[in-house]
Formats: structure tokens, C-alpha cells, sequence
């Protein structure tokens, strides 16, 4: 069982083409300046069985995808179901001779990964770890602060990601929106001031934002 935050077909702003996303629940980590805090609590009222998860992936994607992508919350914090989820995909990925490739982002430096989760990213085709740090401002493509780096780690990986390694977030960065009932998600990484400014365009075309991510 996997606790999980919310998911989305398609993701366009989280690595490369048309991307299945899933944001775990629960992280312990609890960076300062956290557009996500929302995801921070683990809660039990969350788990979703994996294979329920892996039929809603390819039931969204009907074998379109052209990546998966892990996100949160803190998907290393569940190493067990993360493990399984992982190995559900690469068997979905292997019987039904697709190629999509999969990308997961921690907040825990690579060499911790390194040393206790070597396993897991042995599954990941890519990985975007280290902490945010609010006071480094964004640099690259797909990353919230500056010492955030993109690590390939399998030949699909290499292939895909060693373009994007260094390129700059520049005028490819973009947000996307998502309404569900009456949640409303921003999908992607947001530059300094971002979540307020949006806020603020919010208020002034009438709508309260009653509960943000971006503070607790």
C-alpha cells in the first residue's frame, strides 16, 4: 500500500513529453519554503493498493505515456511500497513492450540514496535528489533550487535525460493547473513569489484560495 497525495494524466512540466505524475503522502524532511506542505503528514486514509495504482496508470494512459513521474511528499520514505510500485511499472513497461521511462525526485541527498537505496534506484531510469533550498533560486529545467541536480541512471535514462541535465530553466519553465471539484492543483516548480502572485490574481477575479500548500 501506497500512501498517495493526488495523480495526474497527463504531466507536461515534470521531465520530458506526456508523463504520468504521482505525489506520495508523507515526507520528514519538511524543507523551508515548501510549496507543498500539504503532502508533509502521512496519512493511513491515503494507502491505495499498487496494483490499483498501476491499473489507473495505464487506464489514463492507454500506453501513450512517455514517462512516469515520483514526486511528494517523500517517496523514499516509503521504500517497501515505493519498491513495489516500481516493480509494478516495470513490468507493465516490459509486457506490454512500451518505453516509457520513470523519474522520481527526493529531498535526500544522492549519496544517502547511494548507500540505503541503491536497490531503488536501480528501478529509476532517473532521479532529481538533494533538498530544496529556499534561498538558492532556481537553475535548471524541472528543479526548485539551484543544488538540485539531475542524475541519469540507466541507459533509457541516459538517452532521455542527458540533454536536460544542464539546460536551463529558462523560457521552457511553465506551470499547469488542475481543478478537482473544489481543489484546485499547480503542477510543476514554481520560480520565488510564484504561489503569491497567484494568490493575489485569485483575489482579484473574486476567488478565495481558503487553504494553500505553500503555508501551514
Amino acid at each position: 500500500m501506497l500512501e498517495v497525495n493526488k495523480a495526474h494524466w497527463p504531466v507536461t512540466v515534470l521531465g520530458p513529453g506526456r508523463r504520468i505524475g504521482v505525489w506520495v503522502q508523507g515526507c520528514s524532511i519538511h524543507c523551508h519554503g515548501c510549496v507543498s506542505q500539504d503532502t508533509w503528514p502521512r496519512d493511513p486514509g491515503k494507502r491505495i493498493a499498487v496494483a490499483d495504482l498501476i491499473a489507473w496508470c495505464r487506464d489514463v494512459s492507454r500506453g501513450t505515456a512517455d514517462g512516469i513521474t515520483i514526486s511528494g511528499g517523500e517517496p523514499f520514505d516509503q521504500p517497501a511500497a515505493l519498491d513495489a510500485f516500481l516493480a509494478g511499472l516495470a513490468a507493465w513497461r516490459r509486457e506490454q513492450e512500451l518505453d516509457f521511462d520513470i523519474l522520481c525526485y527526493s529531498g535526500y541527498p544522492l549519496r544517502r540514496l547511494q548507500k540505503e537505496h541503491a536497490r531503488l534506484l536501480a528501478r529509476l531510469d532517473a532521479v532529481i535528489p538533494e533538498p530544496y533550498v529556499d534561498r538558492l533560486p532556481p537553475a535548471n529545467l524541472w528543479r526548485g533550487s539551484a543544488n538540485q541536480t539531475l542524475v541519469p541512471l540507466s541507459a533509457r535514462g541516459r538517452e532521455r535525460y542527458l540533454p536536460y541535465v544542464d539546460r536551463p530553466a529558462g523560457g521552457d519553465k511553465r506551470m499547469q493547473a488542475a481543478i478537482d471539484g473544489g481543489r484546485v492543483w499547480m503542477i510543476g516548480i514554481p520560480d520565488r513569489g510564484d504561489m503569491a502572485r497567484v494568490e493575489a490574481l485569485c483575489a482579484e477575479r473574486g476567488l478565495t484560495l481558503t487553504e494553500v500548500s505553500w503555508r501551514r
